[in-house]
């Protein structure tokens, strides 16, 4: 017999003929709800997986039995786990459909097969007529399909097997040079050293800051220049917007070519430097002028102007 199918009949054929508790209580749903789902309804539900479920753990075993409390579910996760047959064996899971029926969905109950004599199979079940624990003898006809124990155990062992193989798997290997470490996986990809990503990802943040910082940094235009009546000129962009025009808006044609009687200069919006009426300002070849006050344009008097002030 199988090791596992031994042990877990060694630990199920001291419960024949218990019998569950008033309201569908039993000691193994009674297990169950506290050790493997934490949920009290448990404790009064059928109870023939969950009988399964607490040999298992007795016998130290559930990991290739399962510790299920739904039939369909046990079922299927045998398949799952490449441990579903339909020929019988001791210590196998046998799973019954009352209707007949082979879909593991339509599974109604679940006990542990004792011995195969031809046809027919010896059982151990919980939940026999709703309330026992007893050996049954039975033929197939009712029968979905049977869980085998030790096929989990063997599906579980390849797997621990091949696991250091698994590809995309990353490996450590040993540096190639003092304080460098190369880095490659399974597949055999170009290693990359250490060194060399660390170098890279430096030289990207510095580029990266210096670009930042250039384009934070103010532009000043240079501005144009010409020449007029001797005198050299800076525009910049729109005329008097930015800097200060040498002819006040709407001069004509005649004080442009002549030279203004009056000369007006506008001070910047911009300039930093708070305004003081008392402070003379030049304009290049014209004489110091004087502010006129609650105005910020400078005028300078006409000789005209100036000889009828002396008369």
């Amino acid at each position: 017999m199988d090791p596992i199918g031994d042990d877990l009949l060694r630990i199920i054929r001291p419960e024949i003929g218990y019998r569950e508790g008033p309201g569908r209580h039993s000691k193994f749903g009674e297990w169950y709800a506290a050790n493997v789902v934490q949920d009290p309804q448990y404790e009064t539900a059928p109870w023939c997986a969950m009988f399964v479920a607490w040999a298992a753990e007795r016998a130290g075993v559930q990991q290739y039995v399962g510790q299920f409390a739904w039939t369909p579910s046990q079922a299927r996760w045998f398949e799952t786990n490449g441990a579903w047959s339909r020929t019988p064996e001791p210590g196998a899971l046998v799973f019954f459909d009352w209707s007949g029926g082979k879909d593991i969905k339509g599974i109604d109950h679940v006990g542990v097969v004792e011995s195969v004599e031809g046809g027919t199979i010896h059982t151990i079940e919980g939940n026999v007529d709703r309330v026992w624990l007893k050996r049954k003898t039975r033929d197939q006809s009712k029968v979905v399909g049977y869980g085998l124990p030790r096929k989990v155990k063997e599906q579980l062992a390849k797997k621990d097997d091949t696991a250091p193989q698994q590809s995309g798997r990353i490996e450590v290997r040993p540096a190639l040079a003092p304080a460098s470490t190369t880095l490659t996986d399974a597949s055999g990809t170009l290693p990359v050293s250490m060194e060399t990503a660390v170098v890279a990802g430096l030289l990207t943040f510095v580029l990266g800051t210096s670009f930042v910082l250039s384009r934070l940094r103010p532009r000043v235009s240079a501005g144009r220049h010409r020449r007029r009546n001797g005198r050299a000129e800076r525009r910049t962009g729109g005329g008097s917007r930015g800097g200060a025009s040498l002819f006040p808006a709407g001069a004509s044609e005649q004080d442009r070519a002549g030279g203004p009687k009056t000369l007006r200069v506008s001070r910047p919006d911009w300039a930093h430097e708070p305004y003081r009426a008392d402070r003379p300002r030049s304009v290049t070849g014209l004489a110091p002028e004087t502010p006129a006050p609650k105005t910020r344009a400078l005028e300078t008097p006409a000789p005209e102007a100036e000889a009828r002030r002396a008369a």
